[in-house]
């Protein structure tokens, strides 16, 4: 049963238009400068330092953990905690730190075109066939109205403001690449389709993704609301001036550059607004749920 048979066709009640300052769909934009004052300044430099000793507790205590059991029993630590407990416990702590010291006025570096570096497909798994794009529509559920959104590209292309940036997306494998993205910023789907009071998350789903022999292997990741208003996180439907390729999630991907790659979802289908925090599919594998940068 399809989206578009069932779920009700709720469009915004404004479209957002181009402001003044806007060039066109693929404008290039400088860097924003933010200015902050001595005072700021400090308290940042404090935090650093406290965060920086914190994460270096974390991290022998981690060390520890990996070292053989007769080892520790040599060093007197005969109770230290087994080593995918105590890699759990660090995970948590490391994303309780990230999710506090978030900022919506902290930007990544942007780039110039002439910056701009190869990217990979990197899928998972296999690519999937471009033949699902066609009836391609992004559900909304758990949105404030009780009822669920079914859109299509052209909806999200012609209602909303098309937005331009050069990022580095950064792969938890150790690479990464600057790419020119352009989409609409999440935040603005927020404000058209509001989520349902108290949400804390959205869960994001690919019901399209595949596994390395081509079976399905639906992909979801979870992602605070924090984060998704963050003025650089964007509902992408274009990459390096074109209009996105399967291999890079085709027609519309998250693109999160404050986190790491395995949170920027492809091929996204549907976007669910929730209270507690979701399943996470990396996550469920023993990474970071918060996966910042």
């Amino acid at each position: 049963m399809s989206p578009n048979e069932n779920d009700a066709q709720i469009m915004p009640a404004k479209a957002s238009t181009p402001g003044p300052e806007s060039h066109g769909l693929f404008a290039e934009r400088s860097p924003e400068i933010i200015e902050v004052t001595p005072q700021v300044a400090r308290r940042w430099t404090r935090r650093d330092f406290l965060t920086l000793g914190a994460g270096a507790i974390v991290g022998l205590g981690v060390a520890a953990s990996q070292l053989p059991p007769t080892t520790l029993q040599r060093l007197g630590l005969k109770f230290w905690p087994s080593n995918q407990w105590l890699l759990n416990k660090a995970l948590r702590f490391d994303d309780d730190v990230a999710e506090l010291l978030y900022s919506p006025n902290r930007l990544v570096p942007t780039y110039s075109k002439s910056q701009i570096t190869p990217l990979k497909n990197n899928y998972n798994g296999a690519t999937p066939d471009p033949g699902y794009i066609p009836g391609w529509r992004l559900t909304l559920d758990g949105l404030s109205s009780g009822l669920a959104g079914s859109l299509d590209i052209r909806t999200l292309l012609t209602s909303f403001q098309i937005h331009d940036q050069i990022t580095r997306l950064v792969c938890v494998e150790g690479w990464s690449a600057i790419a020119w993205w352009s989409g609409l910023k999440f935040e603005d789907l927020l404000q058209a389709y509001p989520p349902v009071s108290k949400a804390k998350w959205a869960l994001i789903e690919s019901s399209v993704n595949l596994d390395p022999n081509g079976k399905s292997d639906p992909y979801y990741v979870s992602i605070d609301l924090l984060t998704a208003r963050h003025p650089q996180t964007l509902l992408a439907t274009h990459y390096n001036g074109q209009p996105l390729t399967v291999e890079h999630g085709a027609p519309l991907r998250l693109i999160a550059p404050m986190k790491l790659g395995l949170k920027n979802i492809k091929a996204i289908t549907r976007i669910t607004y929730v209270k507690d925090e979701p399943k996470d599919y990396w996550a469920e594998r023993g990474y970071s749920q918060y996966d910042g940068i």
